[in-house]
Formats: structure tokens, C-alpha cells, sequence
């Protein structure tokens, strides 16, 4: 299995303020569709319930929360663990959040599907974990600048680890 962690964050590591998106991208939306659809998704109990129409269509929603709860279109486990071992051998499986979640798959991830977008002003109350220059190496990197959709420059940037 390949575990995938796909985020986008500010150059403050933000990635979220009252549980909703700092930043609406319509390019980073559809990129995170394009490199979701077909795939596991996992992701936390308030990262599901920000969803404006629940589930997401074309994946396998899988909701982390340690409490007995049910997720209209979703499949619930009260750990990483637990919902990773419910995981193909040969699948792609994406981290979507948030930030609880983020730092624990962290050390566990191969790579990193990063929207790197270029603000700090945003007020953020959620962040993303910080990048080790020693264990994650850069891959590739699409620079966008602004325009009419999208208010803020952005670079889509991939990382593979080096090690574990």
C-alpha cells in the first residue's frame, strides 16, 4: 500500500480556520479530485462533517472518530490502524485530514500531494505538521500565478520520502 498525504497549506503551515478551508482554489479542487477519485480516503470526524455534501463521490470515505458514530456514506474506525489494515496491498490511500491526522500519518506516509499557497495573512487555528528537508525530497513542482478563479499564487508541489 501506498499511503499519500494530500493538503493545502499557506506559508505558515495553515491549513484551516473554524474547521472550514483557509483558501478556495478551484484548481487545487480539481486536482484533488483528479488524484482521489477511485481511492480510499481518510479522514477525520471534523474533516468529514465540513463537507458541504457529505461523502465524496467515486472513493471509499473512511472516517476516523473514538466515538460509536455513523457516517451516511462512509465507513467509521477508531484508528489509523485499524482503518489502514482494512486497506489493498497494491491501492494508493490518501490522508485528507485535518491536522490531528495529518501529524500522525506523517511519519507513516510515502508521499506528499502539497498545495503550497503563497500567503501567511490568512487567520488559520488548524496547521499542517512540518516537513523534514532530510526525510522528504521535492519531486516536482507546478508554479500558478493569480488570476480571475484564484486570489493567491500557488504551487502545486509533490515529495517522496527518503527514509523512514
Amino acid at each position: 500500500m501506498t499511503l499519500s498525504i494530500i493538503a493545502a497549506i499557506n506559508q505558515k503551515r495553515g491549513i484551516g480556520y473554524q474547521n472550514k478551508l483557509l483558501y478556495w482554489l478551484p484548481n487545487d479542487l480539481k486536482r484533488f479530485k483528479a488524484l482521489t477519485t477511485g481511492h480510499t480516503i481518510i479522514m477525520g470526524r471534523h474533516t468529514f462533517e465540513s463537507l458541504p455534501k457529505g461523502a465524496l463521490p467515486n472513493r471509499r470515505n473512511v472516517v476516523l472518530s473514538r466515538q460509536e458514530l455513523h457516517f451516511e456514506g462512509a465507513e467509521c474506525f477508531h484508528t489509523l490502524a485499524d482503518a489502514l489494515h482494512t486497506c489493498k496491498e497494491d491501492e494508493e490511500v490518501f490522508i485528507i485530514g485535518g491536522a490531528t491526522l495529518y501529524t500522525e500519518a506523517l511519519p507513516l506516509a510515502d508521499r506528499l500531494y502539497l498545495t503550497e499557497v503563497d500567503d501567511e495573512q490568512a487567520p488559520a487555528d488548524a496547521f499542517f505538521p512540518e516537513v523534514s528537508p532530510e526525510l522528504w525530497k521535492e519531486k516536482s513542482r507546478e508554479c500558478h500565478p493569480t488570476d480571475e478563479k484564484h486570489l493567491y499564487s500557488y504551487s502545486f508541489v509533490d515529495y517522496e520520502r527518503t527514509q523512514k
